[in-house]
């Protein structure tokens, strides 16, 4: 391991021992063993001339926090390391990440394709909030389809965006597919990898460009704190594209370029100086630093969080009040082959189940439980429940829900790593009350 002031990184250690040491710099003069939080504003400059070399970025050091600081940076090279990527920034939250990563590519007027099985919320923002900017999101109903990927595309469209496991309905993409489709284009391809972590599944190995994550949820595990990370892949040409992509390829005073100066890190280097420094959306480093405690049970705790959920689906689908139940690890789910093929150490733990008595049906259960906890989050070593028709999609018609598959009866779940017996006996109780329930859940309807 690392003993020096030499950051570590260049020995390809495997994904377990990785998630522990990745990034780390043992040699601070004190001797401690974990990364410490820096938890300063800014950085002192020995002179004149020292703080003019760290602003033309000729020192190689820190500068302000709102651009980069040390126990964050620990956290990028963990996180670059674990994704098989090129750099990272890490930010405040999970739409932190999406909005800095999309605004480092997109302007007003450009156009971008993205799939519509997507967490609400990064669809409204993507509708609304971009929408304001005069930047336009076009849904694609069947990802599967090349033709309507095809014919959505424009003279201006921009980058194409999707879902490593989507929320709440489990429906994978072919990545390789679309990746495919992305490339032909002259598109980057950015994935939100939240529900998957690069434990079940590296998206940069399949073809996508550029990773966000909510760090706030299965990367951090323990629910206490909000963050967000964008790994760039390097891959994506930008330099290429000088006419899609100027703000990479116009000359500088000096006459350099990002492409120029950064070759590979010129997405991540552009992302970090010029939206998310601007933009502000900074994560404390006391919250990196928890970041940091979770990484470092990552596959232990997803491993354990995919099994659970794999059972308590395989329970689920047995029982004559559920009419279907959303999980690609399921044999009869329509999306087990890309599961098979994508995601082979798991499916991950996030997905819903429909009751036939919908509504009223839903409010019981949810109500019986006692193991579960209701809340709008996932990825926490607790299990949740939720009911989106009423929550997270409540602002959504009652047709575009239907559209969507959002169901009146539709359960999410976030299954935790307490006993799969534990679990299962809780939502049996449920089952059991609704059951009893259910004569006057009838009378009502």
């Amino acid at each position: 391991m690392t003993t020096t002031d030499k950051p570590y990184g260049a020995d390809h250690f495997g994904f377990d021992t990785d998630q522990v040491h990745a990034g780390e710099i043992i040699g601070d003069g004190f001797g401690a063993r974990i990364t410490p939080i820096n938890l300063t504003a800014g950085f002192v400059f020995d002179s004149f001339d020292h703080a003019k070399a760290r602003f033309e970025g000729d020192d190689g050091a820190w500068v302000y926090t709102r651009n980069s600081n040390p126990t964050n940076a620990v956290v990028e090279s963990r996180l670059t390391a674990l994704e098989h990527g090129v750099d990272s920034i890490v930010v405040g939250s999970g739409q932190a990440a999406i909005t800095v990563a999309m605004l480092a590519i997109l302007k007003a007027g450009d156009h971008f394709l993205a799939t519509r099985s997507l967490y609400e919320g990064t669809k409204t923002l993507f509708r609304d909030n971009f929408g304001r900017f005069g930047i336009e999101v076009e849904f694609i109903d069947d990802p599967h389809d090349l033709a309507e990927w095809q014919r959505k595309l424009r003279p201006t469209t921009r980058a194409v965006y999707s879902e490593a496991i989507p929320n709440p309905k489990n429906d994978l993409i072919d990545f390789e597919l679309v990746a495919g489709f992305a490339e032909q284009a002259g598109l980057p391809f950015i994935i939100d990898s939240t529900a998957a972590t690069p434990y079940l599944l590296r998206p940069l190995d399949h073809g996508a460009s550029v990773v966000v994550h909510s760090a706030s949820k299965f990367l951090t595990g323990h629910g206490a704190s909000l963050a967000g990370v964008i790994v760039d892949g390097g891959s994506f040409d930008w330099g290429r594209y000088p006419q899609k992509f100027p703000q990479f390829s116009t000359p500088a005073a000096d006459g350099s370029t990002y492409v120029s100066r950064f070759g590979a890190e010129a997405f991540t280097a552009y992302a970090r100086s010029i939206i998310a420094a601007r933009l502000g959306p900074v994560l404390s480093p006391f919250n990196a630093f928890l970041l940091l405690q979770g990484l470092e049970t990552l596959s232990l705790r997803v491993e354990r969080h995919s099994r659970n959920a794999l059972a308590l689906a395989t329970w689920l689908e047995r029982q004559p009040e559920v009419v279907s139940v959303d999980y690609s690890g399921l044999a009869s789910s329509p999306h087990h082959a890309l599961a098979e093929r994508y995601l082979p150490k798991g499916a991950g733990s996030v997905f819903g189940f429909t009751l036939a008595g919908g509504q009223d049906a839903a409010r019981t259960v949810i109500d019986a439980v006692e193991l579960f906890t209701r809340m709008t989050h996932l990825g926490d070593v607790r299990s949740m429940i939720l009911h989106p028709a009423t929550t997270s999609h409540a602002q959504l018609s009652a047709a575009d829900r239907a559209r969507q598959g959002i169901d009146d009866g539709l359960v999410r779940l976030s299954v935790g790593i307490e006993d799969e017996a534990d679990l299962i006996a809780d939502l049996d109780h449920a089952f059991s009350v609704l059951r009893s329930s259910q004569p006057a859940l009838a009378a009502t309807r």
